[in-house]
């Protein structure tokens, strides 16, 4: 395996470890074991299924509950979980847990995995993932093993409560609830608030990010001592959920929400606010919503989590950033400050790309699939895209009608939110050597 990795660059390591992921499970999932009809599903729609498990996005071809046997939910469960913490995190603790020393290259790829802002005290971090995860996934599988063991019995109960955890805190949306109703999500349960609160409290969690996570860890809530990341993920993320809920309930009073309680309708509104930002499920009938309601998701899409969570989109962080950016620059302030701290030029850069990178898949990917399908509709085709890529899940329907060349668009959508876009980009291309010379400054027009 070092033969194989050496001579690659950290970014490259990560796109082609996913990528070989990826593809162990779409073979796994292609074995007439893994489906309930003991017959091999196509390779396209295993591949599609694979990437949508390991890339945490949950858009799907067909019903896990009802297509799917138990071993093949186990290996998307799998997948899931790999996925959401990341191959490196996870070789990086059985490597500890070994005894195993870990190297320079391995730090370093700890840093790119998960977004530390140092090398130093990576492996202590990755040792508090494991753990956190499995206290966070645990409480939250025995807290909705609950009413699902009220609904369908002991072990079909226990079983849906540990699914449902790690698909929630992962972030994935992936669900077997299709027992009740296929592709149904978890519209369900929409008025059960121990099923709707646990769920959010998971995502929430795990879209924070490990770096957040150790913060808190270590600091408490001393909130004036927290890390510069961590005050902007906390309130970008506060505002970006109580926002969220708000317009959603605004736009959806009188209809989605329509023939609900008060109490139902605020925990609804939550609900989606909250699962938009990457998590996949939902307590309402998608097809059903405004167009203003499903541009409001397909923002709250494209920002999705924070660095090195389990969430995907271009990050809280990033658009904090380019928010101050442009703020700072309206106001004709020389520096990007918040919090009495000022921000490097190579975040602001690295923001801008980010944003831009995704924004051009985003219309390539639109423009194709419109192109290729036309019959679908242009609002569906756009929000199918913006889940894919921001590895949310959620879909007006139309996964299903997708034609080959359009699931392979969305796959490569899938792959490059969940690896992240710089990242992506980055792994396409090898590193040139830099020229030393600068060339003559020439102004042009902006704007």
């Amino acid at each position: 395996m070092k033969k194989v990795f050496r001579g690659l660059s950290n970014v490259e390591i990560i796109a082609l470890g996913f990528a070989d992921i990826i593809m162990i499970g779409t073979v796994i999932l292609m074995l007439p074991i893994s489906s309930q009809n003991h017959q091999s599903i196509s390779f396209l729609d295993a591949l599609f299924t694979a990437t949508s498990a390991c890339c945490v996005t949950g858009l799907v071809v067909v019903d896990t509950y009802s297509y799917w046997s138990i071993f093949g939910q186990c290996v998307i469960l799998l997948l899931i979980q790999i996925g959401g913490l990341g191959f490196i995190t996870i070789g990086v603790f059985f490597a500890t847990y070994f005894k195993r020393k870990i190297s320079l290259k391995q730090r370093g790829l700890i840093e790119e995995s998960i977004n530390t802002l140092t090398l130093s005290g990576g492996v202590r971090l990755v040792k508090r993932i494991i753990k956190g995860t499995l206290i966070f996934e645990s409480i939250g599988a025995m807290i909705l093993s609950i009413p699902f063991i009220h609904d369908f019995g002991v072990l079909r109960g226990i079983y849906y409560g540990v699914f449902h955890s790690i698909s929630a805190f992962c972030n994935a949306g992936f669900d077997l609830l299709g027992i009740i109703e296929p592709y149904g999500s978890i519209t369900s349960y929409i008025a059960s608030p121990i099923i709707n609160i646990t769920i959010m409290s998971l995502i929430i969690i795990g879209g924070l990010g490990f770096i957040v996570w150790n913060d808190i860890y270590e600091k408490k809530f001393k909130f004036h001592h927290y890390l510069l990341q961590t005050k902007i993920v906390l309130l970008t993320s506060f505002l970006l959920i109580m926002g969220g809920a708000f317009l959603f309930y605004i736009l959806e009073n009188q209809s989605a929400l329509d023939g609900l309680s008060f109490n139902e309708k605020i925990l609804a509104s939550f609900f989606q606010s909250v699962t938009a930002r990457t998590a996949g499920f939902n307590t309402v009938d998608i097809t059903q919503l405004t167009t203003s309601s499903k541009m409001l998701m397909m923002f709250l899409m494209f920002i999705g989590g924070s660095p090195g969570s389990t969430a995907g989109g271009i990050k809280t962080t990033t658009f904090a950033v380019i928010m101050i950016f442009i703020y700072t620059n309206i106001t004709n302030k020389s520096e990007c400050n918040i919090f009495n701290r000022r921000f490097e030029m190579s975040a602001i850069k690295k923001a801008c790309t980010v944003l831009l990178i995704n924004l051009l898949l985003i219309i390539i990917g639109t423009f194709l699939i419109t192109a290729f399908q036309p019959q679908l509709l242009f609002e569906d085709i756009l929000f199918e895209v913006f889940s894919a890529i921001g590895t949310v899940g959620i879909s007006t329907g139309i996964t299903r009608s997708l034609i080959p060349i359009s699931k392979i668009i969305i796959i490569i959508l899938m792959y490059s939110g969940r690896v992240g876009s710089l990242t992506f980009a980055l792994s396409l291309t090898r590193k040139k050597k830099t020229s030393k010379i600068i060339n003559p400054i020439e102004k042009i027009a902006i704007g």
